[in-house]
């Protein structure tokens, strides 16, 4: 448990810090996939992870991903100005489904299921801010959609962070709109 909470930390902590590098005008940038911020490899057609950077798309196409699935409002704090342009130019596709991180809702839920069920044998890149969105999103999705068993699932979103206050409930299905 203490190592769950220690990597919720280290999330949060390594969010802030990509604001500041951004802030800064420092040009984040990974050479490879898995130093991505956040980076979590599901199976060989789901990747997910924070808010890559420009040049981090550039390796995401080059590994064979063509579409990008983003849960982050387009005013997230360490968003790019303008992703789906940025997409469009290196020929990937992009959905964007903008998830209030203080209310992820069941038709947030709901859409988020839809693109995953129309996209299941694609190879595809799920991220927002921080990867926490996305991991909730995706152990929900896992355990209610594919019937993957929650103790995997839950090892999997426990290496990003642990959810807390409103993301409780979501994670047991219980929001209401």
């Amino acid at each position: 448990m203490l190592q769950v909470k220690l990597r919720t930390w280290r999330t949060t902590l390594l969010f802030f810090g990509s604001l500041v590098k951004k802030r800064l005008g420092l040009r984040p940038g990974s050479v490879r996939l898995d130093q991505i911020f956040n980076y979590l490899k599901i199976d060989d057609l789901v990747t997910t992870s924070g808010q890559p950077s420009e040049c981090e798309f550039e390796l995401i196409k080059q590994a064979g991903f063509r579409t990008v699935v983003n849960l982050a409002p387009h005013d997230a704090e360490n968003a790019l100005s303008d992703e789906a342009a940025l997409l469009r130019r290196l020929s990937l596709d992009y959905v964007h489904i903008p998830v209030d991180f203080s209310n992820p809702t069941e038709t947030d839920f709901s859409a988020f299921c839809r693109v995953l069920d129309e996209l299941r044998e694609k190879k595809i890149w799920i991220h927002c801010a921080a990867n926490m969105r996305v991991s909730a999103f995706f152990f929900r999705y896992r355990t209610e959609k594919l019937g993957v068993d929650s103790s995997l699932a839950k090892h999997d979103l426990n290496q990003i962070w642990e959810p807390f206050d409103y993301w409780k409930p979501f994670m047991s299905g219980m929001l209401k709109n």
